[in-house]
């Protein structure tokens, strides 16, 4: 079993930035394509980045694409979402998951975390 723990979500102005964190416990992900999403309020939980298990390979929601970056370490058990020139619509409740099918079908995912808000205001 693995559990996901996120931190470092927070409210910033449009422009800003921050770095979300997620860290697994339980069970190694080192292995695994992991990802980020998030969900805005009404609306259903979108794809944002994923990230493959050696970190060689990434993907991107094209909203995000040149201000978000995924990367992990902690020989592969901490997945990190750096994100600049953030902009209102960035607003949501963030969530690792994992593992993923592949980085461009992301499939079910059995395990998520619970969940960071991201608040931007304009």
């Amino acid at each position: 079993q693995v559990q996901l723990v996120e931190y470092g979500g927070g409210a910033v102005q449009a422009g800003g930035s921050l770095t979300l964190s997620c860290t697994a416990t339980g069970r190694s992900i080192s292995n695994s394509h992991m990802g980020w999403f998030r969900q805005a309020p009404g609306k259903e939980r979108e794809f944002v980045a994923a990230i493959s298990w050696s970190g060689a390979n990434t993907n991107y929601v094209d909203s995000v694409k040149g201000r978000f970056t995924i990367s992990r370490g902690n020989a592969g058990n901490t997945i990190y979402l750096f994100m600049n020139n953030l902009q209102a619509e960035d607003t949501a409740v963030y969530y690792c998951g994992g593992p993923l099918r592949s980085l461009w079908d992301t499939g079910p995912v059995d395990y998520w975390g619970q969940g960071t808000q991201v608040t931007v205001s304009s």
